[in-house]
């Protein structure tokens, strides 16, 4: 398949602090790449490199067949940005936000109206659609600024942490938006904080930690490479868990991890490591409240490659230089 981004040994370095230290990515036409990694990996400051927002200090990259560095009007006029942040104006309509949009980009008036409108009802925002967007709710404000991205259906989204700050539903109708982008041909860049959002949504998944790819592959070979599945227990008293973290380390591969009185352990064949520790726990004086089984998730992978938990890009970096972007 043709690859609509194709990024190679990407460095970004501010002052003392190297962000990318020699990315390579490549993003196939009408598919899904997560980037996802660690506080402070770099996630945020590919996005800005890869939109011309900030211009590496090493490296190529290529979006929607146009050379980042050397065409940057370009491609922004082939790509959709949807940050953070939802940028709105919110003292102007949905409607108006997207009309705007439609003439920066060229549009005549009639045909950014109706573009915008169109816009409105895919989103389902039609109905607040003349309403000023500060009265929309986050989920709507998101909604309206994805939206925003599409005004001028460029073939390449980019979407930096776009259910960042949502509730459980408007999270997950946000999923739906995108999982409706990606069916009509769209090929989306997609960072988040939520591992489960790139295990549903992403076809192809890139771990960075330190501003260098460290994994790749689907949600479940990434899962693979943990190794196993996961037996968890939980006690119910405190002065059980040395018993029971005992009995469980009799069966599992490697460490028990403890978190007050529910502990879990790598296994390799799952049901007889099972049937072992149910065994053995009934002679002795312990109250299980909970046992089971569980596939690796996301959050073991992370763990496992790079010792830490995921967690929102602080942009600490891009704090200290005041974001270095390139000028319009």
């Amino acid at each position: 398949m043709t690859a609509m981004i194709q990024a190679q040994g990407l460095v970004k370095r501010y002052k003392e602090v190297t962000a990318l230290a020699g990315l390579d990515l490549e993003v196939p036409e009408g598919t899904v790449l997560a980037l996802l990694g660690p506080n402070g990996a770099g996630k945020t400051t590919a996005v800005r490199c890869l939109t011309t927002l900030l211009r590496p200090d090493e490296g190529s990259a290529v979006v929607a067949g146009v050379d980042v560095l050397a065409d940057p009007t370009e491609v922004r006029r082939r790509i959709g940005l949807s940050g953070q942040y939802a940028a709105v104006d919110e003292h102007l309509t949905g409607f108006e936000n997207l009309t705007m949009v439609g003439r920066l980009y060229g549009m005549g008036k009639k045909q950014a109206r109706e573009r915008a409108r169109e816009l409105l009802e895919r989103f389902a925002l039609s109905d607040a659609g003349d309403r000023p967007s500060k009265t929309y709710s986050g989920g709507m404000r998101r909604r309206l600024d994805l939206a925003g991205a599409l005004v001028s259906a460029p073939p390449v989204l980019v979407l930096d942490e776009p259910t960042t700050g949502l509730d459980v539903r408007a999270r997950q109708q946000m999923w739906d938006v995108i999982r409706d982008l990606v069916t009509s041909g769209a090929t989306l860049l997609l960072t988040t904080q939520y591992l489960e959002e790139a295990d549903k949504l992403a076809d192809d998944i890139v771990v960075i930690d330190h501003g260098r790819a460290i994994a790749q592959g689907t949600a479940d070979q990434l899962k693979a490479q943990t190794g196993g599945e996961r037996l968890e227990l939980v006690v119910a008293e405190a002065h059980e868990v040395d018993t029971a973290t005992r009995l469980l380390a009799g069966v599992a591969m490697g460490e028990v991890q403890r978190d007050e009185r529910t502990l879990t352990a790598t296994v390799d064949d799952g049901q007889a490591a099972l049937a072992r520790l149910l065994a053995d726990l009934r002679d002795q004086p312990v109250t299980v409240l909970e046992v089971g089984l569980r596939r690796p998730t996301l959050d073991d992978v992370f763990l496992a490659l790079t010792g830490r938990v995921a967690e929102a890009d602080d942009q600490s970096p891009e704090a200290h230089e005041k974001q270095q972007e390139v000028p319009a």
